[in-house]
C-alpha cells in the first residue's frame, strides 16, 4: 500500500466531524490492506508509530528537503525507515539519523511530509483514536465490536488483534484468551464525590459492595508461570527486573500459575505509605527504597480463568492465594456508615481514599465503568500537558506555567493553566522534560507533544468562556507528574464538568 492512500484517508477522517464517516473511511482502507501491512496501517491510523522511540523530534524536522512531486513511499517502507532510525545509537548516530530523515522526507510528497512530521512528533490530528479504529476493524471484518474490544483488551492492543479479525473473523478473535505471561489492559475506576454516591453506582438498591483502600502507588499486574514471573505497569511496560522484591513475593505464593492485579508502593518503618514520588523513583531503577506489593484482584489461578467471574468469587480466590499482609485492606458492606468509617480510617492511615467495587461485576479489562468507583477527599484530575510557558523572576530560564487539557471525544480540550505546586526540583525536571517533547513555539509558549500526564488538585470547577471546554479549574495546582499513565488514561471533559454541581 502506498503511504499516499493512508495519508488521504487520514485527511478525510480529519475533515469530518461525523463518527460514522470516520469509521467508514478507516474501514474502507482496512478492507484493501494486505496481511503483512495490517499492524502498521492500524498503528498509523491510530496516530502512532510502532516504535517506542526513534530519536526523531521537532528539532530534526525544522529544515526539510523539497517534497517529491509524485507519491512513491509505501507504508511498509516508512515502517522500515523508522525501525532503522530507532536502532541508531553511539558515535556518529546523530549524523546518520539526520541523513536518514532527509532521505525519507525527500521521497515524500507535501501532504506526506506533513503527515510524517505529525506522526513522528505525536501531533497527528485526525480524530482517529483507538476506539474509532476498533469500530472500523469490526466494520471491515464484519464482526461484533464487542469481540474486537475484548480481544484487544486481552492482547493489550488493537494493533495485535486487527490482523486476526480481518483474516479469520470472529474465530480469529476468539483465539485471544487470557494467557498467563501476556499482559492484559487493566480495569479502571470511575469517580464519585463521596462514599454514598460511589455505593449507589457500584451497588444500586443497597446491594453489598467491597470497599478497598486506594493506595498511592504504581499499578502492577503480576504473572507467574512456574518460576517465571512477569511484572508490568498499567501501560503494560515490563518492569520485572526493577522490582525483585515483588518477584520474590509472587514466587512464595502457594500456586504455580496466576495473574494478579495490585499496587506496589514504598512503606515507611512506621507502616505508613511514603510519598508517590519515592515509589515512582524506585520503580525506575533496581536500587533504592524497598517496594511492597499489595494485591486487590486475581484474573487467573492454576488453570481457572476468573475474569468473567463475579467480584465476590475473585475476592475469595484472592484470599486463598495471597496472605493478608500483601492484600489491599478491604471491607464488604451495604452500610454507608460502615463504608464511610472505613474510608476515614484509611485516610488517617495516610492513604488516598477508597475504591468502591461491585461484588457482582466481572473484571472488565481496559474499561472504566460503574463497577469500580474511586473516592478521594481532595479533588484531583489526571490531565495532559498541552504547552508550557517560560517563567519570569525567580523562575526565569525555567518552563513554569503548564497548559492543561482533558480528553474530549477524539481529542484534547484546554481547561486552563497553573504554575502552582512546583518545587525547584519539579521546575528543573519539567523544563528538561518538556523541551524534549517540544513541537513548536509561539512567543514565550512552548507547545509539546500531548504525552505527559499530570495530577492536578483543585478546589472546584466553574463555568468559563475563556477556555474551549467551557469550564475552568479553581485554584489548580500540580500534585505530581504521572509517568505511569499515558494520555489515553487522562480524565475526560465530562468528568471535569461533573464537578460543576459541587463548585
Amino acid at each position: 500500500m502506498l503511504l499516499h492512500d493512508l495519508v488521504t484517508t487520514s485527511a478525510a477522517v480529519a475533515a469530518t466531524r461525523s463518527r460514522k464517516a470516520k469509521v467508514a473511511a478507516i474501514a474502507e482502507l482496512l478492507a484493501r490492506t494486505d496481511d503483512d501491512e495490517v499492524e502498521t496501517v492500524v498503528a498509523y491510523l491510530g496516530g502512532k508509530l510502532r516504535q517506542r522511540r526513534t530519536g526523531v523530534g521537532w528539532r530534526s524536522l525544522t529544515s526539510l528537503p523539497d517534497p517529491a512531486g509524485e507519491p512513491s513511499l509505501t507504508v511498509l517502507g516508512v515502517h522500515d525507515a523508522f525501525e532503522s532510525l530507532s536502532g541508531l545509537s553511539g558515535p556518529g548516530s546523530a549524523a546518520a539519523r539526520a541523513a536518514a530523515v532527509t532521505d525519507l522526507f525527500a521521497r515524500a510528497t507535501e501532504p506526506e511530509q506533513a503527515w510524517l512530521r505529525g506522526i513522528a512528533t505525536g501531533e497527528v490530528r485526525q480524530g482517529a483514536l483507538d476506539a474509532l479504529v476498533q469500530e472500523a476493524v469490526a466494520l471491515a471484518a464484519e464482526v461484533p465490536l464487542t469481540s474486537v474490544r475484548r480481544a484487544a483488551m486481552l492482547a493489550g492492543s488493537t494493533v495485535a488483534v486487527a490482523g486476526a479479525a480481518l483474516r479469520e473473523g470472529e474465530q480469529g478473535l476468539a483465539a485471544f484468551v487470557l494467557e498467563v505471561g501476556r499482559p492484559v489492559l487493566p480495569m479502571l475506576a470511575s469517580s464519585a464525590t463521596d462514599v454514598a454516591a460511589a455505593m449507589e453506582k457500584a451497588g444500586p438498591d443497597g446491594a453489598p459492595v467491597a470497599v478497598d483502600t486506594k493506595l498511592d502507588g504504581i499499578r502492577v499486574q503480576v504473572h507467574r508461570d512456574g518460576d517465571e514471573v512477569l511484572v508490568v505497569t498499567r501501560s503494560l511496560d515490563d518492569i520485572t527486573e526493577r522490582l525483585p522484591e515483588v518477584v520474590a513475593v509472587a514466587r512464595r505464593l502457594p500456586a504455580q500459575r496466576f495473574v494478579l492485579d495490585g499496587e506496589a508502593l514504598t512503606v515507611g518503618d512506621d507502616g505508613r505509605p511514603r510519598p508517590f514520588q519515592e515509589t515512582a523513583s524506585r520503580t525506575a531503577q533496581t536500587a533504592g527504597a524497598r517496594v511492597t506489593p499489595f494485591f486487590f484482584d486475581v484474573l487467573h489461578l492454576d488453570g481457572e480463568d476468573l475474569m468473567d467471574s463475579p467480584g465476590s468469587a475473585r475476592a475469595a480466590a484472592l484470599a486463598r492465594l495471597v496472605p493478608p499482609e500483601h492484600r489491599v485492606p478491604r471491607v464488604e458492606t451495604s452500610s454507608v456508615e460502615e463504608a464511610e468509617a472505613f474510608a476515614s480510617a484509611q485516610l488517617a492511615a495516610g492513604h488516598e481514599g477508597v475504591v468502591v467495587k461491585s461484588l457482582l461485576a466481572s473484571y472488565d479489562a481496559g474499561r472504566r465503568g460503574a463497577a469500580w468507583v474511586k473516592v478521594k477527599p481532595v479533588h484531583t484530575l489526571d490531565l495532559v500537558v498541552l504547552a508550557v510557558e517560560w517563567g519570569s523572576g525567580r523562575r526565569s530560564g525555567k518552563l513554569s506555567n503548564v497548559h492543561l487539557g482533558a480528553r474530549d471525544g477524539e481529542g484534547l480540550v484546554m481547561l486552563g493553566k497553573t504554575f502552582k505546586g512546583m518545587t525547584d526540583e519539579v521546575l528543573a525536571w519539567q523544563t528538561e522534560r518538556f523541551l524534549d517533547l517540544e513541537t513548536h513555539r509561539e512567543g514565550h509558549t512552548v507547545f509539546v507533544r500531548p504525552e505527559q500526564v499530570v495530577e492536578i488538585a483543585f478546589d472546584g470547577v466553574q463555568r468559563s468562556t475563556r477556555y474551549p471546554g467551557g469550564v475552568a479549574l479553581r485554584f489548580a495546582r500540580v500534585v505530581r507528574y504521572r509517568d505511569d499513565k499515558g494520555p489515553e488514561a487522562a480524565d475526560t471533559l465530562e468528568t471535569v464538568r461533573a464537578h460543576l454541581a459541587g463548585s
